[in-house]
């Protein structure tokens, strides 16, 4: 019971910033919209699910797929903490992060009690820390980009159709939404590269191969290359709109399989 209210309190932490970012009706001004309510209510849903992670994670290493939602949840809201911090527009997709990371931990608690498929005896190495902590922050990374996608995508509609909704008038516009996916696309196929590389070399320090061809390999290595031809079509031939954020969230959905939905497998399905 005293996990399940300390689960539920990780997730009330989230609710502040999305009801904010939902009922604001600034009209986009950059200092009514992000002013002290905007700073506080992020503040508090990075925290909750923050201590979650560094509550459950400091008596051992855990791996079970409500762990792995927690962290990609924690690790998600501190990126997009400083995104914002760096860009100007990065804070108006809060109203469609927000409540995707709230799903995120509903399906957390969800599962909370389902065992883990593969427990860890002791803690790993270095270079399957490493791997674990790149491969999180690769999949933050491309949750953003994929939510940036989401927006263009949704902004799009709205301008062709004619008829702007509630929640277009607080995103950003189709422009801006494409530059800062492109820019995390960027950094996401550097971290990802990165992640790739740790993985290799932690399959030759296990096993003397570097690569084992399962299937969270191949659709790693599937998202890296679609990720690459889509910064290579953006930059040579100025690819955009639509084509952009569908091979975006193809990407996403694609890291999505290769990482929790590999331990919704493993922990769920055939556990």
């Amino acid at each position: 019971m005293e996990d399940l209210l300390f689960s539920l309190s990780a997730l009330v932490a989230l609710l502040p910033a999305a009801f904010f970012s939902l009922r604001r009706s600034d009209g986009g001004r950059r200092e009514e919209g992000r002013g002290a309510t905007f700073w506080l209510t992020l503040a508090i849903a990075v925290t909750g699910p923050l201590v979650w992670v560094f509550s459950n994670m400091s008596g051992s290493w855990q791996t079970g797929l409500s762990t792995t939602l927690w962290i990609i949840i924690a690790v998600s809201m501190i990126i997009f903490a400083a995104i914002t911090l760096l860009n100007d527009n990065a804070w108006r997709l809060t109203p469609l992060l927000i409540p995707y990371m709230g799903l995120l931990a509903f399906f957390a608690i969800f599962w909370q009690h389902i065992p883990e498929a593969r427990p860890l005896i002791n803690s790993p190495g270095s270079w399957i820390k490493a791997h674990i902590l790149i491969s999180v922050t690769t999949y933050a990374l491309v949750t953003i980009a994929a939510v940036s996608a989401l927006s263009a995508f949704l902004q799009d509609r709205a301008l062709k159709i004619k008829c702007p909704t509630n929640l277009s008038r607080k995103l950003p516009s189709v422009a801006e939404s494409e530059s800062l996916l492109v820019r995390l696309l960027i950094i996401g196929e550097i971290v990802l590269g990165l992640g790739l590389a740790t993985g290799m070399a932690t399959q030759y320090q296990e096993t003397g191969s570097f690569v084992d061809w399962d299937h969270k390999a191949i659709l790693s290595l599937s998202a890296f290359i679609i990720i690459a031809i889509l910064l290579a079509a953006h930059f040579k031939s100025g690819v955009r709109g639509r084509k952009v954020t569908r091979f975006a969230l193809l990407a996403y959905l694609l890291l999505t399989l290769s990482y929790p939905g590999v331990k919704f497998v493993t922990d769920v399905l055939i556990n």
